[in-house]
């Protein structure tokens, strides 16, 4: 194989290896972060899941999650309020506060020892975390 060849090649892979890493990375980046925006990001959708967790209305959620993620399959009626203070203290800044709530939940554990196997498109609240 000549020289350019080699060369086109590593740049190919490299390019490659970029953009596996960037759709990676843009797609975790917003799990637990509020001030990231996820795939499903759309000002109504936004308001409405706001006013869905102010409220603490699990339907609404529920409902507009429209079944999307493992979230879906680990919040429920009954955690969901609890659910709702981690979204709150993920707002107010307190990412720690927040993470420890969705581990008791068994969320955003990414190793398989929360409820599933911690894969999870993780899209719970108005910015698809």
């Amino acid at each position: 194989m000549n020289k350019t060849k080699k060369i086109v090649l590593g740049l190919g892979a490299l390019a490659l290896a970029l953009a596996i890493g960037t759709f990676a990375s843009s797609a975790s980046a917003y799990k637990g972060d509020p001030s990231v925006k996820g795939p499903n990001y759309s000002t109504e959708r936004h308001e409405a899941m706001e006013k869905a967790f102010e409220t603490k209305d699990y339907t609404v959620w529920k409902s507009l999650m429209q079944n999307n993620g493992r979230v879906t399959q680990v919040v429920n009626k009954d955690n969901f309020a609890k659910f709702a203070e981690a979204h709150e203290l993920a707002e107010k800044g307190d990412l720690e506060g927040a993470k420890k709530i969705r581990q008791e939940l068994g969320l955003g554990l990414g190793n398989g020892n929360g409820k599933g196997t911690g894969n999870g498109q993780n899209r719970s609240n108005c910015v698809n975390r």
